[in-house]
């Protein structure tokens, strides 16, 4: 079951015209045709289901620079303003709080990273301490188990999933942005090779300008239109407790459980690096591009192999526009949760915080990362077809960075000084043949 979420309305009448068009209603999407508007142009956003009803309401909720990339630095840190920024604008409460992220560890490797981390993230203004057992165990004093230190981030924050979306929406639509939900984009028409239209189940709208933002399907409609786009799908697993008492204001991680303490007095909680890969014909198109990847996680997946592959090999990518089309049949993605993480996360939050003994699990639900072979997001133009811009491949990270990567891709779309510098979100990096590396430290 999917979480619980605000739910806002849509506009009656599908435009047009627009400037852009912005596909996909998720924290990315939104946040793009937020700036996109307040630069001054028209934007239709254009949403299958509902506003933030996948991996935007499903993910941890956590809004951190601490263990990013260092290519992921800039963008993460410019996002925390941008989260304060846009809430305020909005009048609504999405949630945000800036009450730090702490990392225990029981393995001294990992510490030494961090180390090396804390001075990388320093030389681009991003302050985090590296902790000794001892000054883990006086922010912790109630914890169980035994830590070789930890990583504190006092800068980061969190945000409610249920809550941010639909509150930057309505920040969007404060600036003239139109929302269009149960509206598929079905595929573009070109002119010259340059795009001149999005056709959606409603009607076409012309624009010379199209954000594709349709996290784990932006593949499959880029296939559509002969485009290579190397995404892959990850099953998660989350749940929220109970009220429960304050073990910390922020978000805690560990090598096992991680939590976010949330706004209505429980916790968000779920199982690090743990989740289900579907086993799909895209899978195998690109194995050989995630195969680094995977060698360095798979210790915390499962894989899954079941109707989504017969599925994909059915509906093909060849799609007439004028008929119903992939992204009709199933408006939202609601994976089923895998019990077992649930049950695993909790018995370990309560044997490391004793004083938690007697919670339970609330409610748990699934949802679907899109995940790029380096783990890095895709906000990027397409040399191939030009007006055609992508945003997309967030590799969990999305919602934390989300109003930042939106402001990144606006500024791509209309040409203007990028927020940060572009270069390692290209598209071509995925598809030129270039050696690809994992790089997230989390």
């Amino acid at each position: 079951m999917s979480p619980q979420l605000s739910r806002i309305t849509s506009d009656e009448r599908l435009p047009t015209h627009a400037d852009v068009v912005v596909i996909g209603g998720g924290v990315i999407g939104v946040s793009a045709a937020y700036h996109l508007a307040k630069k001054g142009h028209s934007v239709a956003l254009i949403e299958k289901g509902h506003v933030g009803a996948e991996q935007s309401s499903r993910n941890w909720g956590w809004c951190r620079q601490q263990g990013r990339a260092r290519a992921e630095i800039p963008l993460a840190r410019e996002a925390l303003r941008l989260w304060e920024d846009m809430q305020n604008d909005a009048g609504v409460d999405a949630g945000f709080r800036r009450t730090g992220v702490l990392f225990l560890t029981k393995n001294p490797q990992e510490l030494a990273a961090w180390e090396k981390w804390a001075e990388i993230a320093r030389e681009q203004q991003v302050h985090s301490t590296v902790l000794s057992a001892a000054e883990v165990a006086e922010r912790v004093p109630g914890n169980a188990d035994s830590w070789v230190g930890g990583l504190h981030t006092p800068s980061d924050g969190r945000a409610e999933p249920s809550m941010a979306v639909p509150a930057l929406a309505a920040a969007a639509r404060k600036h003239a942005v139109t929302i269009h939900q149960g509206c598929a984009a079905r595929g573009l028409e070109t002119q010259g090779g340059q795009v001149s239209a999005v056709v959606t189940e409603k009607g076409a709208i012309r624009t010379q300008s199209v954000l594709l933002a349709g996290g784990a399907w932006s593949s499959l409609f880029c296939r559509r239109h002969g485009i290579e786009l190397p995404i892959g799908l990850v099953n998660a697993t989350a749940c929220r407790t109970t009220p429960a008492p304050e073990i910390t204001m922020g978000a805690l991680g560990t090598d096992f459980y991680c939590i976010r303490r949330r706004l209505d007095g429980g916790f968000t909680l779920a199982l690090r690096g743990r989740g289900t890969v579907e086993v799909s014909p895209d899978l195998f198109r690109y194995a050989k591009t995630f195969w680094p990847t995977y060698k360095q996680r798979r210790k915390g997946l499962k894989l899954s192999f079941g109707k989504s592959f017969f599925d994909q090999i059915m509906r093909g990518t060849s799609w007439s526009l004028d008929k119903p089309s992939p992204f009709e049949t199933e408006r939202v993605r609601d994976p089923a949760p895998d019990m077992s993480l649930v049950t695993s996360a909790l018995a370990a939050l309560i044997k490391s915080n004793p004083e938690l003994k007697g919670i339970e699990v609330a409610e748990a639900w699934g949802g679907t990362i899109d995940t790029t072979p380096d783990t890095i997001p895709v906000i990027s133009p397409v040399a191939a077809m030009p007006g055609f811009f992508l945003a997309t491949g967030f590799s969990g990270h999305g919602f934390g960075i989300g109003p930042a990567a939106g402001k990144l891709a606006a500024d791509l779309v209309t040409g203007e000084t990028p927020l940060v510098d572009p270069a390692a979100y290209s598209h071509m990096r995925l598809i030129d043949g270039r050696p690809l590396a994992p790089v997230s430290l989390f």
